[in-house]
């Protein structure tokens, strides 16, 4: 279904998930279940979930996002690329205890542990202890600092203007996010090098 010339188009586009959708694509066929539900948290423009559920059409792909006009654009590339393996967007605050999702098979989140309060993280790592099953995978992707090596220069100037734009944003440090992902029942499984100084970084749940 096409948008009418007659009416602003409402879908947003961000060049760097074009960049990285299928690097990241290709870490999350060897992981994600046959077959269940797919729960994206800040899925921003809806350009990732388009991309994995055109390629990944055997699971069910719930996207959400707290910006309306993020929803507005998750909608709007849904309904244009025809896909039926994707649910209406949902309205998530990581930072929020109760979330609108019961149960998950999965969850993934790309790029949104640097640019929010930690609180979201903790929130984050609190939901996916609660809602995923036993073996379930918890999928996080993007920048981060690690204690066993320097930071690249590009991540520090990010993270330098991340700070510049809010005092509560940053690039976390692996260990920590680590550790709150453990105090929920998360174990890290791997984590696997991408490009542009990322990470996929992999959680299985493994306790009650």
């Amino acid at each position: 279904m096409s948008i009418p010339s007659d009416i602003p188009d409402p879908r947003l586009s961000a060049p760097s998930a074009l960049r990285n959708r299928e690097a990241i694509a290709g870490v999350l066929r060897d992981r994600l279940p046959a077959s269940g539900l797919v729960l994206e948290l800040a899925s921003g423009s809806g350009e990732h979930v388009i991309h994995f559920a055109r390629q990944m059409p055997h699971l069910l792909w719930q996207p959400s996002d707290l910006s309306e006009k993020a929803r507005q654009s998750i909608a709007a590339w849904t309904a244009e690329e025809g896909l039926d393996n994707i649910l209406p967007p949902l309205t998530i605050d990581a930072a929020q205890p109760d979330w609108p999702v019961a149960r998950a098979d999965a969850i993934l989140c790309i790029n949104m542990i640097h640019i929010s309060p930690w609180e979201a993280t903790q929130g984050l790592m609190a939901a996916a202890g609660r809602i995923l099953p036993l073996g379930g995978l918890l999928a996080l992707y993007g920048p981060y600092r690690r204690d066993d090596r320097p930071i690249e220069p590009s991540n520090a100037d990010f993270d330098a203007d991340l700070r510049r734009r809010d005092p509560r944003w940053g690039l976390r440090r692996l260990e920590e996010v680590v550790a709150c992902a453990e105090q929920h029942g998360l174990v890290l499984d791997r984590t696997v090098e991408m490009p542009a100084n990322n990470l996929s970084v992999l959680f299985t749940r493994r306790a009650g």
